[in-house]
């Protein structure tokens, strides 16, 4: 159950979790205090007391993840064994295939594409990969796509529109690449491109942030038909870290408490406000603690949305995503007349 990074808030667990190692082992538990775990003095535990260890460790996680703050989310979506695009589709996507390249510039690996098998659905998968190792993460940009990467997403997704095929995106950055050669690459128009061509492909597109959804660069494969967001992702106009060099002109632990607060970030706030239609449940303490439990979650979650797009008309299809996407930050304003009349 112990991992080598520890989240602040997950102390607790840490401790309880090393008590459950010496158990397990047969061992004294460390500093078990008398009659407080059921463990005499100089005693081996026993399954029983084991087992109400477990349930300790349970309930306390349960506890943890039930009020996590957002910048908690935030830090949980970053965790180094979260899943990762590549990690889900080794889970669940049968037969990939992997493309490469943008067929102007090169390939960007911080963003994956193939075609493979979701349950009984041939689709086109693209996602967003930070990388493992140090060396990987660094040839990912840790995850921050430049414009080829863009522009290669957008070229396999007009492949699947020429042969009927689904499209389904995994959402995992904190932003776009945000440096000099990007930026000569044409950076914004690659981004801006796929927002318009996204908006009127004729195959169903589902999208799921799965962990972190920074400002344009995860909206850059994310204009879809159904989109959603695992429960302890992220998904706002800018990073926390971002909005408080901003406001405040520096990024802390304050202040990036702060600002994770003010930019309803979560999956709850997302939900609340219409800016995806959906949450995807993780295992109880988050998908790093149960990569398998975590992909079998999302698995399903794809194949009920692409059959629920089996055999729709297309162009109802494309007027329905259009109207998702304009109606987002529409609001009415009542006049002061309305609102007395109406108490």
């Amino acid at each position: 159950m112990g991992t080598f990074y520890t989240l602040d808030f997950e102390k607790p667990l840490t401790e309880l979790e090393q008590q459950i190692r010496e158990a397990k082992k047969g061992s004294q538990i460390p500093g078990a205090p008398v009659g407080v775990q059921g463990v005499e003095a100089g005693q081996t535990p026993n399954a029983d007391e084991i087992a109400e260890l477990e349930n300790k460790h349970r309930t306390m996680l349960e506890e943890l993840y039930a009020e996590l703050s957002p910048w908690d989310t935030v830090r949980v979506s970053r965790h180094p064994n979260r899943p990762q695009s590549r990690d889900y589709i080794e889970h669940f996507v049968r037969d990939f295939g992997e493309l490469h390249g943008d067929r102007r510039y090169g390939d960007d690996p911080a963003i994956i594409t193939g075609f493979g098998r979701i349950g009984n659905h041939k689709c086109l998968v693209v996602g967003h990969h930070k990388g493992r190792t140090t060396q990987e993460r660094i040839e990912c940009h840790f995850g921050c796509a430049h414009p080829e990467g863009y522009r290669k997403a957008l070229l396999k997704m007009k492949l699947a529109e020429k042969f009927g095929t689904p499209i389904v995106t995994f959402v995992d950055t904190p932003g776009a690449y945000p440096g000099l050669e990007a930026e000569r690459r044409g950076q914004a128009e690659a981004i801006a491109v796929n927002l318009r061509e996204m908006a009127r492909i004729r195959v169903p597109i589902v999208s799921v942030v799965i962990g972190e959804g920074g400002s344009g660069g995860a909206l850059g494969i994310a204009v879809a038909d159904k989109v959603a967001m695992m429960r302890n992702a992220w998904y706002s106009v800018i990073s926390p870290e971002g909005c408080a060099a901003i406001l405040w002109k520096q990024a802390n632990e304050q202040t990036n408490r702060s600002a994770a607060e003010a930019l309803n970030l979560t999956a709850a706030d997302n939900l609340r406000l219409g800016i995806i239609d959906d949450v995807v449940d993780e295992p109880i303490g988050g998908a790093h603690r149960d990569p398998a439990g975590a992909g079998a979650m999302l698995r399903d979650w794809i194949i009920e949305q692409l059959d629920s797009y089996a055999g729709m008309n297309i162009d109802e299809l494309l007027d329905a995503r259009y109207n998702r996407f304009r109606n987002l930050g529409s609001y009415i304003e009542r006049s002061e007349e309305t609102t007395a009349a109406s108490e």
